[in-house]
C-alpha cells in the first residue's frame, strides 16, 4: 500500500509543475485523495461490502469533487489534475499513466445492467478539461482528448480527438524525443500541430478556391488578348482567400 502511494506521490511531481513538495500533494492534490478513497471503495465493493464502498465514494465525491464508481478500473500512477466535476462510472476502465483534467465524465450510453457501458482508456491517454467520452469503447494508448471533446466513437492509439462530435487527428511526430514529451505531458490534451481536422479541410478549400480564381483571370485576360470579348460575364465581389483563412482559425 505505502510503495502505491509513493509511487501516487512521485508521479504528481513528475507531471505538475506546480507540485513543490510531497507533503504539498498529500495534503492539497483533490485528484491523489480521491484515488487513494477509490481503493477503499473499490476493496469494500470487491468483498460485497457494496454499500459501504458507495459510501466512501459519496464521501471522496463530497470532499474532492471528484466521482468515481467503486466498480470502476483504475490503474497505476493515473493523475487527476485540479479534478472537480469529473466523473468515471461504473464499468469504465482507466489504463496505467492516464492524465485526467477537471470537467471529464466516462460516461455510459446503455441502461443496460451486467454489460460493459463505459468506456476504456488505454495507457497513457490524456483527457482534456471538459472533455465527454460516452459509451463503450478504447480511447488507444497514447492517444489525447480535446479540451471540451464529445468522443463517441473509438480513437486510435497515438491520435488525437477534438471537438464536438470529436473528430480524429493523427498523430504527427518527427521524432522520439518530441515524442516523449508529448507522452509525458500535454497540457489538457492540447499539442502541436493538433489543428482541428475540420479547420484544415476548410483551409484546403479556401486554397483551392482562390487558385481557380486565379486561373479564371488569367484565361480571361488571355481571351481578351486574343479579341475574344468577355464583357458579358457577370462582376463579382473581390475574393479575399486571407480573411476566409482568418474566419475559420
Amino acid at each position: 500500500m505505502f510503495s502505491r502511494l509513493r509511487e501516487d506521490i512521485a508521479n504528481i511531481m513528475a507531471r505538475d509543475p506546480a507540485a513543490r513538495t510531497a507533503l504539498e500533494v498529500v495534503w492539497c492534490y483533490p485528484g491523489f485523495h480521491a484515488i487513494v478513497m477509490h481503493r477503499w471503495a473499490a476493496f469494500c465493493w470487491q468483498n460485497e461490502f457494496k454499500l459501504v464502498g458507495r459510501f466512501i465514494s459519496l464521501i471522496a465525491r463530497i470532499l474532492t469533487g471528484i466521482e468515481i464508481h467503486p466498480a470502476a478500473t483504475i490503474g497505476r500512477r493515473v493523475f487527476i489534475d485540479h479534478g472537480f466535476g469529473v466523473v468515471i462510472g461504473e464499468t469504465a476502465d482507466v489504463g496505467d499513466d492516464c492524465t485526467i483534467y477537471q470537467g471529464v465524465t466516462l460516461g455510459g450510453t446503455s441502461l443496460g445492467k451486467g454489460i460493459k457501458r463505459h468506456p476504456t482508456l488505454a495507457r497513457g491517454v490524456i483527457v482534456g478539461a471538459g472533455a465527454k467520452i460516452l459509451g463503450s469503447f478504447t480511447v488507444g494508448e497514447g492517444a489525447k482528448v480535446g479540451s471540451n471533446a464529445v468522443v463517441v466513437k473509438a480513437v486510435p492509439a497515438g491520435a488525437t480527438a477534438v471537438g464536438n462530435p470529436a473528430r480524429i487527428v493523427q498523430k504527427e511526430i518527427n521524432n522520439a524525443k518530441e515524442e516523449a514529451a508529448a507522452r509525458m505531458f500535454a497540457a489538457y490534451g492540447v499539442t502541436p500541430n493538433g489543428d482541428d481536422p475540420l479547420s484544415k479541410a476548410l483551409h484546403g478549400l479556401i486554397d483551392n478556391a482562390a487558385a481557380q480564381e486565379h486561373q479564371i483571370a488569367c484565361i480571361v485576360a488571355l481571351l481578351k488578348s486574343a479579341g475574344i470579348a468577355c464583357d458579358g460575364l457577370p462582376l463579382l465581389d473581390k475574393f479575399d482567400p486571407d480573411q476566409l483563412n482568418r474566419l475559420v482559425e
